[in-house]
């Protein structure tokens, strides 16, 4: 199973599944998404928001392919790119950090520690530019019934789960934190995997014999 990282562009922005393609919750302040959404044709502002932040800041999302199927992605920003961002309860985002906004994986491919080689990726692409950290608002009733932001705010038990600590409690939506130094001392999971695989094994005992030990007879 091949899997790889690529950065988001326009061309890789046909890639997100189609309702994340079409969705502006992060992209526009509230009136504006509700107007985008009523215009008929949301896709076409999401498209505006990649070009701009492109243009202007960098990359700003992490795609990850396995065996060339799209499985995942992530998106992220200065928190002056994303209007949304103010509205929420534990706002605003530390001045030091980059807001990862939506991330989300297949179902059929959760589980297999795609999650956290996107955000590796986005703390290798961040540390570069000298940004200390990543925050994000998480879900903490992700699926629950009645009102909320559907699949557009990730669970915050996604982003614990991947290395974030929470800095701003909340009982919805936490403000979550990861320094990127924290996720860059990662072992990527191929190695983990291999490292698992081979402390099973027990390779200094499958390659050489056990000698008995033996009694010195002094004499």
């Amino acid at each position: 199973m091949s899997r790889r990282l690529v950065s988001l562009t326009l061309d890789t922005l046909e890639d997100l599944p189609r309702p994340c393609r079409q969705c502006v919750y992060w992209e526009l302040d509230p009136v504006s998404a509700e107007r985008a959404c009523e215009a008929g044709d949301p896709g076409l502002e999401k498209e505006a928001w990649v070009s701009q932040t492109l243009l202007e800041w960098g990359s700003c999302g992490k795609l990850v392919y396995v065996d060339g199927m799209p499985a995942g992605f992530v998106m992220y920003a200065p928190p002056a790119y994303v209007p949304r961002s103010m509205a929420f309860p534990t706002s605003p985002v530390s001045a030091d950090a980059a807001l990862l906004t939506t991330a989300y994986i297949v179902t059929a491919f959760a589980g297999g520690g795609l999650g956290r080689m996107l955000v590796q990726g986005v703390a290798r692409d961040l540390t570069k530019r000298g940004i200390k950290a990543i925050e994000a608002f998480g879900d903490a009733k992700f699926g629950d019934a009645g009102e909320g932001a559907g699949r557009c705010v990730a669970p915050a038990d996604y982003f614990l789960s991947v290395g974030f600590k929470t800095v701003r409690p909340h009982p919805r939506y936490p403000r979550l934190r990861l320094e990127l130094r924290t996720a860059l001392s990662w072992k990527s999971d191929v190695e983990y995997a291999l490292e698992k695989l081979l402390g099973s094994m027990s390779p200094e005992g499958l390659l050489r014999p056990v000698r008995p030990a033996t009694r010195s007879t002094a004499g």
